[in-house]
């Protein structure tokens, strides 16, 4: 019999994640011995492999979608001190002079900002004017960093964080075509022992008459 857990003869998507085979002809599928309640205990198995890997990336992609608007948030903040600090760039006429100094006086005033203390809590505070920034990295680890690297640092995981979401999301849909692939596999091979059973007991009972007959 044709065994579900051959992998070696599965194919698999870009993360390895093996590809259901469809069975069209279940007859051909259990071949001349067929043993239906082993393949159905197979398919199960198979079943809950594909369930813990859809809760796992289900988890996953809930992670990513909480870490992104962060990483978009404090990469915003970093980017307003840096343009701060730096100021404008270029060429200006003498048309521009007096907002030019109107932007360095801004940009030498203290910044006034809130911060978020928890989820309903904010506090007001002042930035002076620097160029290093201090950044958590998780499992309770904070560095710091200049401004430039801060920014690159952060465009960084955000574009990895980003690729990381659409793998996850490519996967889950491919594993809900397997689970569905597989749910229909069960139903078919179940459905096919159930004929099989009745059309077994159906010719036991003419056989069974034919013999009283000839009795």
């Amino acid at each position: 019999m044709s065994k579900v857990s051959a992998e070696k003869q599965q194919e698999r998507n870009p993360r390895g994640i093996p590809k259901a085979p469809f069975i069209a002809d279940v007859a051909e599928f259990l071949g001349p011995d067929p043993n239906p309640e082993n393949a159905l205990k197979e398919f199960q198995a198979a079943l809950a492999k594909y369930r813990y890997m859809d809760h796992n990336l289900t988890q996953r992609r809930r992670g990513l979608e909480d870490k992104i608007p962060d990483i978009k948030k404090t990469l915003s903040m970093v980017d307003f001190l840096q343009e701060r600090r730096e100021g404008k760039n270029g060429d200006h006429g003498d048309d521009d002079l007096e907002d030019d100094l109107e932007d360095e006086e801004d940009a030498a005033k203290p910044l006034t900002t809130t911060f978020e203390l928890n989820d309903t809590l904010y506090a007001e505070a002042q930035l002076e004017d620097t160029d290093t920034v201090y950044l958590w990295l998780g499992a309770n680890v904070m560095l710091s960093y200049k401004l430039p690297a801060a920014v690159s640092l952060l465009r960084s995981k955000l574009e990895a964080a980003q690729n990381s979401l659409s793998t996850v999301i490519e996967d889950l849909e491919f594993l809900r075509e397997q689970i569905t692939v597989m749910e229909v596999n069960t139903a078919r091979v179940y459905n096919w022992d159930v004929k099989r059973r009745r059309e077994l007991r159906e010719k036991e009972a003419k056989e069974g008459q034919t013999d009283v007959k000839a009795g």
